[in-house]
């Protein structure tokens, strides 16, 4: 079991109910190793988690933004509480430590670990929010995602990789980029692609993905790396 006062500690908030915080810790797969285990998998305080974090996020920018269109709010928000973000914060509070897994998702790296530590960010954020009520979960939300919105902005992160090249080919070399299928491997359930963006005839660089569109993204963020951009 966690060590509550440590980890309460990390997240800057204390639980009346403990069982909620582990069940935010517990994911699936524990369950399906553990027979004997009692509790719930962190599923259902997830979803909670989530409406209570689109909420919190999108009254923040509401009225920090009050002249930004619909649109930008919504790119803005995207990019605060995506998986890479939220995995991020959730590393930082070393939430990882604290996870109940099976043996076979403990060894997860990548996407994979991003998407259960983001779930689990989430989970506490719904196991805050019925301890505690919303202001304590707002709370939460607020010191760990709202400074990054400076950060969003000045970085254009709200923008994806091929908007953000596109938009910086344009301006720096008054040309868009081209993308080209460099090559397409393995069967039809497991492709991989690999992707070389172009301005002119220069290939800038190369991505992969398993699809098209994954390997064009990677390919413009290697692109914006390897340029400066």
């Amino acid at each position: 079991m966690p060590n509550f006062p440590q980890l309460e500690q990390r997240l800057g908030t204390s639980f009346t109910n403990h069982d909620l915080l582990v069940e935010a810790l517990t994911h699936r797969s524990y369950l399906n190793e553990h027979r004997e285990y009692m509790g719930n998998h962190n599923e259902r305080l997830e979803f909670l988690g989530d409406a209570v974090l689109e909420l919190a996020v999108t009254d923040f920018l509401f009225k920090k933004f009050p002249a930004k269109p619909e649109g930008e709010l919504t790119a803005y928000r995207a990019s605060l509480v995506n998986t890479v973000s939220l995995a991020e914060r959730a590393q930082a509070l070393g939430i990882s430590e604290f996870l109940l897994l099976s043996k076979g998702e403990s060894k997860d790296t990548g996407r994979a670990r991003d998407v259960i530590l983001a779930d689990a960010f989430e989970a506490i954020i719904g196991a805050i929010y019925l301890d505690a009520g919303y202001t304590r979960a707002e709370a939460f939300i607020s010191k760990n995602l709202y400074s990054k919105i400076d950060a969003v902005i000045a970085n254009r992160s709200y923008q994806d990789a091929k908007s953000r090249f596109q938009e910086s080919a344009q301006e720096k070399r008054g040309t868009t980029p081209a993308y080209e299928t460099l090559s397409e491997v393995g069967p039809d359930h497991d492709k991989r692609f690999t992707v070389g963006v172009f301005i002119g005839p220069n290939e800038i660089a190369r991505g992969v993905g398993q699809s098209k569109q994954e390997a064009e993204q990677s390919a413009a963020q290697a692109g914006l790396d390897k340029m400066g951009w």
